[in-house]
């Protein structure tokens, strides 16, 4: 993984995360209180999360085969995508089960103290790994805002961290608000009230990384400066003379596709084209490390015929003449 960022950030979220689900689950016991419940099988539930991730940038690492020629960079992509699923199932879903049933059927919390407690902990275990996050983030998100960063961030696992300890945060928060509207008015109702909420918080933040990570599934162009890059690098001016139309495609989060249709000289010899594509390629991959695979063939540039087809900058990852 570029991951070396994005797996210190799983690496404390998991640690961090383990130690509260143990320490929010004792709490429940002693105290009843199903907003705890419902907060240990959250962390549980983000605990199994952030497995999930290093078990897809482990796998992601396996070298291409005749059946898999582009490698196994996607893997990060899929379990990224499980990670939503089991944030809406085991901790959305269970959450707002737990809140139901309490609100129905509510009682007093027991030795408060220990929901309480345990609760002020997390709050400062979490705000270490959010922080974490925030700071591995930082050495790749640039000029982005944090919302541009989470929907363009090509690498699944610092989003996805930064999302979990979030939403874990405003969790605990909620869970504190429940369990002292549920002490000072002596009425359960508002612990079942606080377990709510944080069922519907974890359900709107697994349908969030749902969509980003769908789309990664799918396949997204590079972005605009790489597009860019890549599009000043193939020209040299004297061979390669324009861009006709171009494709590109993340294959991974550090693996990226490039296909193009370069303009030549029609005078050009197969030799004199075969060299200026080898040239272009090494130009492409130094202004673009990313770039592993690159396909570029050659043809003569009519304006005519550009003009009657499709605009190909119109298409994502294209660019025209």
């Amino acid at each position: 993984m570029s991951a070396s960022g994005g797996t210190k950030a799983i690496v404390a979220a998991l640690g961090a995360n383990l130690a509260i689900a143990v320490a929010k689950f004792v709490a429940f016991l002693f105290s009843g209180s199903s907003s705890m419940l419902a907060e240990s099988v959250h962390s549980l539930a983000d605990s199994g999360n952030q497995g999930l991730l290093l078990l897809g940038g482990k796998k992601a690492q396996r070298e291409a085969t005749p059946q898999h020629p582009f490698g196994y960079g996607r893997e990060r992509y899929i379990y990224a995508f499980l990670v939503s699923i089991v944030l809406f199932s085991v901790g959305g879903m269970f959450a707002i089960y737990e809140g139901y049933e309490k609100v129905r059927h509510p009682h007093q919390i027991d030795a408060w103290y220990w929901p309480v407690g345990v609760l002020v902990f997390a709050i400062v275990a979490e705000g270490f790994s959010f922080r974490t996050a925030i700071k591995e983030s930082n050495q790749t998100r640039g000029q982005l805002s944090w919302s541009q960063f989470i929907r363009r961030a090509k690498a699944p696992e610092l989003p996805v961290v930064l999302l979990e300890d979030m939403g874990a945060l405003i969790g605990l928060v909620l869970a504190l608000a429940g369990v002292g509207l549920a002490l000072a008015t002596d009425d359960g109702v508002w612990d079942g009230v606080g377990t709510l909420c944080i069922g519907t918080l974890l359900i709107l933040i697994a349908l969030i990384l749902a969509v980003e990570t769908k789309s990664l599934l799918l396949g997204e162009a590079a972005g605009t400066e790489e597009v860019e890059k890549i599009r000043t690098a193939i020209v040299d001016g004297d061979t390669v003379t324009s861009v006709i139309h171009m494709r590109t495609l993340h294959l991974g989060p550090e693996e990226l596709l490039i296909a193009a249709k370069i303009a030549v000289q029609h005078d050009d010899t197969a030799a004199e084209v075969a060299l200026a594509i080898n040239a272009a390629e090494a130009r492409i991959r130094e202004a673009v490390p990313i770039a592993r695979v690159i396909y570029l063939e050659p043809d003569i540039y009519s304006a005519a015929e550009a003009a009657a087809g499709p605009d190909p900058a119109a298409t994502p990852g294209g660019t025209g003449h």
